[in-house]
């Protein structure tokens, strides 16, 4: 449940009990709840918060309470409405039945007849409201409830109350309508401010020709497009497309659809009463109107009239098309692209979620990763459509970006591979194997040579594969990883972003000329880097927030200080077509997380409400009581919550100490730190503390490669612990911890191998482990790995067992899993069945986000701030980001 739902839950108790979410709109949420007082269901729908901030809360009640009173029987009527939290609500009759558009949908044509009665019981809805002096401003199918096979006309008023409550105009100025373009009459699409009973006559019209054609009467990839067509052109007629439409009722459709509010219908009853007509009734109407009126109602124009205005209006096309154009707005707008969550999916200190899309150079479409069942695939959407497709055959894709003429999409894969396809789709090339599923960075320059990460280094390839080239020298390559890779205008040089060791807490903004191999560093602290045809060369600051500094492309060297461009940015996150549209994500308060006990039924509720951080990697010690979590701040420090509440800083030295284990005693706390060397690679060790705080902590295990999680056996003997490798592939280990303790290997081959768990009775281990090329759930007999038996097979990270070993526990996509376990001589597994969703709790991909308690009735987790996961989507940016930078 997120935020805005607790607070609603909470504000609302005793009066109104929110079941489930049923669907969102442009302004509102809708909950199915039910209405404690008179024991019903009802729809309960919350206004958008940023909407509600526009129009001021209590002038929009007031203006809606005077469609409380509206009754008939096609109207769905207003039960109540109201602020609650600072959140505006309106409640309304629960429909057991669908919405037109769901119909529509699902049908595209209705029987000609069922139309027609449709439209007329709407028509008899709308002409009881405008008796009363209510124009509901914004019919449209979804607007338009089918319950036991007759129409309900939902909303009524809303639009009405917005555009007349404080900010109605601000809405507009802002990019949020106050109707639908397909079904807006001409006079409210220019943005008249007195809105007649006409202008719902002309939206009805629209509705029931979809109905009758499957489609509006104007259509187009933009509202602009759309709204233009209203004003120019005349809708096709309804005949031709489906002959089977009655003569009367086209010629009642199109006077519906008549550009001037005076032509049409005197009212919406007459508009039902047209349509009762028979065909008789039609040619005796249409015949006593005149010779002066030609086919389906239209005027017959004098062929001089006719010629004076193709000429008048020839000139003004002219001076419209030769007259100096201004340059189109700035418009944003947030949007949703992901449709689950691919935090669990993605490495968050190498492949930040908010990187997985890409814009086409001409902003026509965007592409980005989604998963599905913990699969990931490619995902296009083109600038207007009203859904994304899936780019066939790009199973396991990461990180897409453009080719520099738009027409192929390039991405990494999770098994390491660097493929293209083409971006309508089709089959994909293998162009490189990286040799490094972890690090996904690559760009296209303008020759159309591929630069991409592998390995330790920058390589360089032709579009259709061969032997790629090192291109950077020894001495810069040495130990780092690179996290971005932007081209410079002409293909000389790239931006990328390097990281010294974990890109999770340091990198850098370097230049690397392609010709002479000369590297440069530019911005430190910071992630991601643009070059924008302004001369500014942008990146994100790791505290968060877009920056812009002068750059000289012959020199490459920044030429001014940095000037603050967009606040908040998440680092990373900020990607941008040549055309000037931008994509960013914004920070949303990762330190308002907070620790949630959940129950095998989904259930949550909070272990401490008043503690609030931005946690990671929670642990509970044996009996329960205790919990050591990772919290970053400044740095990232070991914290421990006792039973009474209180809670204690344990460790204070490094930038990073965490992903915490206790031993099976509950006296000791194992951790990962890098206070021996500072933030790279290999200064990651494994240390060992008293877990009461008592003593400072002390060197457990140093290997030659940084030591990312560890854990000691229930008996005290081993030490079994994850490391990435020479290649840079994650490798599970193990020690004695008396006598002979050489490190000997349990998991190591050529795909990565994390998120180790041992089993209570230490007889098995279980990993997340990439031999598919996706991450699934793994088991083998511990310590030696005599078999290896693969445990899920739709996705699986983050595997746990149950204290009495008879469970392993893991997450699938947004599920979380249980599969019984049956531990004798061999091991015997149950069949795997989800218990709850784990959507809006954190996950990760290189350690557990969560813990078992002793019973294995709950499971201790984090709860992510109840933030939607929208971008913010900005076109026409470039003259925004002038006037920002000559400040």
């Amino acid at each position: 449940m997120n935020d805005a739902v607790s607070r609603l839950t909470a504000a609302l108790a005793g009066r109104y009990a929110i079941e489930r979410e049923l669907g969102a709109g442009g302004m509102a949420t809708v909950y199915l709840a039910h209405d404690v007082r008179h024991d019903r269901k009802v729809a309960l729908k919350v206004l958008r918060p940023e909407l509600s901030a526009i129009l001021g809360g209590e002038r929009f009640l007031a203006e809606i309470k005077t469609t409380a009173n509206l009754q008939h029987p096609h109207i769905l009527s207003l039960f109540d409405s109201g602020e609650a939290d600072g959140l505006v609500f309106y409640v309304m009759p629960y429909v057991e039945g669908e919405s037109l558009r769901d119909r529509l949908n699902r049908e595209k044509q209705l029987p000609v007849d069922e139309a027609v009665r449709i439209a007329r019981e709407v028509a008899d809805a709308l002409a009881y409201a405008h008796e009363r002096g209510v124009v509901h401003r914004d019919i449209k199918p979804e607007n338009v409830m089918l319950a036991g096979g007759h129409a309900l006309v939902a909303d009524f008023g809303i639009a009405l109350a917005a555009s007349r409550s404080d900010g109605g105009t601000r809405m507009t100025e802002t990019g949020m309508s106050l109707g639908t373009p397909h079904y807006m009459a001409p006079e409210q699409a220019m943005g008249e401010r007195e809105i007649t009973p006409k202008a719902d006559v002309y939206a009805l019209g629209c509705v029931l020709y979809e109905m009758l054609t499957g489609e509006p009467p104007f259509t187009g990839p933009t509202p602009q497009a759309i709204v233009a067509r209203v004003m120019t052109e005349e809708p096709r007629s309804l005949t031709l497309q489906r002959k089977t439409i009655p003569p009367h009722v086209e010629a009642a459709v199109l006077t519906a659809l008549e550009k001037l509010p005076a032509d049409r219908f005197g009212g919406a009853a007459a508009f039902a009463a047209a349509l009762g007509e028979t065909d008789a009734q039609t040619h005796r109407r249409t015949a006593a109107q005149g010779a002066g009126r030609g086919v389906a109602g239209r005027p017959r124009v004098p062929p001089a009239a006719a010629a004076a205005a193709l000429v008048l209006l020839a000139a003004l096309a002219a001076w419209g098309w030769l007259r100096p154009r201004p340059a189109p707005p700035t418009s944003r707008q947030h949007v949703v692209l992901w449709h689950y969550t691919l935090g669990a999916l993605l490495d968050p200190g190498v492949v930040n979620e908010a990187m997985q899309a890409a814009i086409a150079p001409d902003g026509s479409s965007i592409v980005y990763t989604d998963s599905t069942g913990g699969h990931l695939q490619l995902m296009r959407k083109l600038r207007d459509a009203a859904a994304a497709v899936p780019l066939a055959g790009t199973d396991g894709a990461l990180s897409p970006f453009f080719s520099e003429d738009g027409r192929w999409v390039g991405y990494s894969t999770a098994d390491g591979m660097l493929k293209k396809v083409p971006v309508e789709g089709g089959g994909a090339v293998t162009i490189a194997h990286r040799n490094d599923p972890t690090m996904t960075a690559a760009a296209w320059l303008d020759d159309g040579t591929l630069i991409y990460t592998g390995n330790v280094g920058l390589f360089a390839v032709a579009p259709d594969g061969g032997a790629p080239r090192q291109l950077l020298p020894e001495s810069v390559r040495s130990g780092a990883n690179m996290l971005t890779i932007a081209p410079l205008p002409g293909g000389r040089a790239i931006l990328y972003t390097a990281c010294p060791g974990n890109c999770g807490i340091q990198s850098s903004i370097h230049a690397l000329d392609l010709k002479t191999g000369a590297d440069r560093l530019l911005v430190d602290n910071a992630a991601g880097a643009w070059y924008a045809p302004t001369g500014q060369l942008l990146y994100t600051d790791r505290a968060g927030g877009l920056f812009a500094v002068g750059f000289d492309l012959g020199r490459l060297k920044v030429t001014s200080g940095a000037v603050a461009v967009i606040d908040d940015v998440v680092p990373g996150s900020f990607v941008m077509s040549a055309n000037g549209t931008v994509l960013y994500a914004v920070a949303t308060g990762g330190d308002q997380r907070t620790l949630v006990w959940v129950s095998r039924d989904g259930t949550a509720a909070p272990v401490d409400s008043s503690w609030r951080a931005d946690f990671e990697y929670p642990a509970l010690s044996p009996d329960g009581r205790n919990i050591a979590v990772s919290v970053h701040d400044a740095t990232t420090q070991l914290w421990m919550r006792r039973p009474d509440g209180t809670r204690q800083k344990l460790t204070g030295e490094g930038t990073t100490n965490w992903r915490p284990t206790f031993t099976a005693d509950g006296r000791s706390l194992v951790f990962s730190s890098d206070r021996r060397g500072g933030p790279t690679r290999n200064a990651y060790d494994l240390y060992q503390m008293p877990a009461d705080g008592s003593a400072p902590a002390t060197l457990l295990q140093h290997h030659t490669f940084g030591v990312w999680e560890g854990q000691i056996s229930s008996d005290g003997k081993w030490l079994v612990l994850r490391s990435d490798e020479e290649n840079g592939i994650s490798h599970i280990r193990a020690r004695r911890l008396a006598g002979d303790t050489a490190l000997m290997p349990l998991v190591v081959d050529t795909t990565i191998s994390i998120q180790l768990a041992l089993s209570p009775d230490g007889r098995w281990l279980a990993w997340s482990g990439y031999r598919t090329g996706h991450p699934e759930i793994y088991v083998a007999p511990f310590p030696g790995v005599a078999w290896v038996r693969q445990v899920s097979h739709d996705g699986g990270i983050e595997p746990r067992w149950s204290h009495d070993g008879r469970e392993l526990f893991f997450k699938s996509g947004s599920r979380f899993m249980a599969v019984p376990v049956a531990s004798a001589a061999t091991l015997t597994l149950g069949t795997p069945r989800e218990l709850f969703s784990v959507s809006g709790y954190r996950s990760a991909r290189n350690r557990q986000q969560y813990d078992v308690a002793p019973d294995g009735r709950r499971f201790l987790m984090i709860r992510e701030p109840g933030i939607a996961p929208a971008l913010t989507y900005v076109e026409n940016w470039f003259p925004e980001l002038k006037t920002k930078v000559k400040r």
